[in-house]
């Protein structure tokens, strides 16, 4: 079976600190290596794979100013597309613009959708539902006119996640610095229980961070920016509880499962897939930021070795690459 995956471009896949899509796409093509398909990874040309890597895209254009990235997304896109007839499945992680081939080319399509943003994406994905196979991230982002080939949950390497059994007394909050993320209700809920709080993630929206986070913070409640290698684990694991809470309908949230992974347990905000994520023996699922304070009375009646058990039995990239792999076969036939 030969593979071609197709990277977005906006960062290094796998990415360096950020980047969720380049990071799941990075899971997935070295899961199907390690398990003998044959995956060209067309990516950034900084990008590191075990695969064989096909890129024309310099770097991401969100690390490089000089990248413009609508040229570069066409040439990327054109660069696989021109080379369509060598490969058994295409596998499109990188949005809707790669549906604009599918009329050209014999050869099958998968898409994942990274998070059916709006109804106005609809012409690009309505029209093609016969031709290209959707891959939903969760139940809950399943938009109710799409045809859907599979719901498939991303996986994480366990082995890169080391648990940490006790944890801290400090609240954790991971995610980008925008309004649907939460990290100004993580903020007051830190500040009504009196609880330091960890911050870490990219600036996504300057003026939400110069309005509602930057005026807080002090020596308990700490912006790190952006965290990669072992500082990431050690955050990840060193907190009583990861703040979710979330302002949009979540479609997956890849830093829930990385924290229960290394046993931090979660509170979110009941919206989108935290239901499909979080049980009540890994953490609570909350309607607003007074519930989220009241339930850190609870978050100690949380067996920390339980939020660890629910990753390895749902969430691994060897689960998510057997999915996707029966996938693969099922459309092939």
């Amino acid at each position: 079976m030969k593979i071609a995956m197709l990277a977005p471009i906006a960062w290094r896949t796998p990415p360096r600190h950020y980047g969720p899509w380049e990071l799941v796409t990075s899971l997935l093509t070295e899961a199907l290596v390690a398990r003998g398909v044959d995956v060209t990874l067309f990516a950034t040309q900084d990008s590191i794979t075990a695969g064989t890597l096909a890129g024309v895209v310099p770097r991401g254009y969100e690390e490089d100013p000089t990248i413009d990235a609508k040229v570069w997304e066409y040439a990327h896109q054109s660069h696989l597309f021109a080379r369509a007839a060598e490969f058994d499945l295409i596998h499109n992680q990188a949005d809707f613009p790669a549906h604009a081939y599918a009329p050209l080319i014999d050869t099958p399509m998968v898409t994942t959708i990274h998070g059916f943003s709006s109804d106005r994406i609809l012409p690009m994905y309505k029209p093609f539902e016969d031709r290209v196979h959707y891959v939903a991230i969760s139940e809950a982002d399943r938009h109710p006119s799409l045809k859907y080939a599979a719901t498939i949950h991303h996986g994480i390497r366990l082995d890169e996640f080391p648990f940490d059994a006790q944890g801290s007394d400090d609240l954790l909050f991971f995610g980008r610095m925008h309004p649907d993320k939460g990290a100004r209700e993580a903020i007051h809920v830190a500040q009504a229980s009196g609880r330091h709080l960890d911050l870490y993630g990219i600036v996504q929206d300057q003026g939400y961070f110069e309005r509602e986070v930057q005026p807080h913070l002090s020596d308990r409640i700490v912006y790190h920016g952006p965290v990669g290698g072992e500082a990431r684990l050690k955050a990840l694991g060193g907190a009583t509880a990861l703040l979710h809470l979330i302002n949009f309908d979540e479609p997956f949230g890849l830093s829930v499962i990385e924290a229960m992974a290394c046993g931090t347990p979660v509170i979110a905000i009941d919206r989108g897939s935290m239901p499909e994520l979080i049980t009540p023996e890994t953490g609570m699922l909350v309607h607003s930021v007074d519930e989220a304070i009241s339930a850190l009375d609870k978050i100690d009646t949380i067996d920390r070795a339980a939020c660890r058990a629910r990753i390895e039995a749902h969430f691994s990239v060897e689960a998510m690459a057997d999915r996707y792999i029966a996938l693969y076969e099922r459309i092939l036939g």
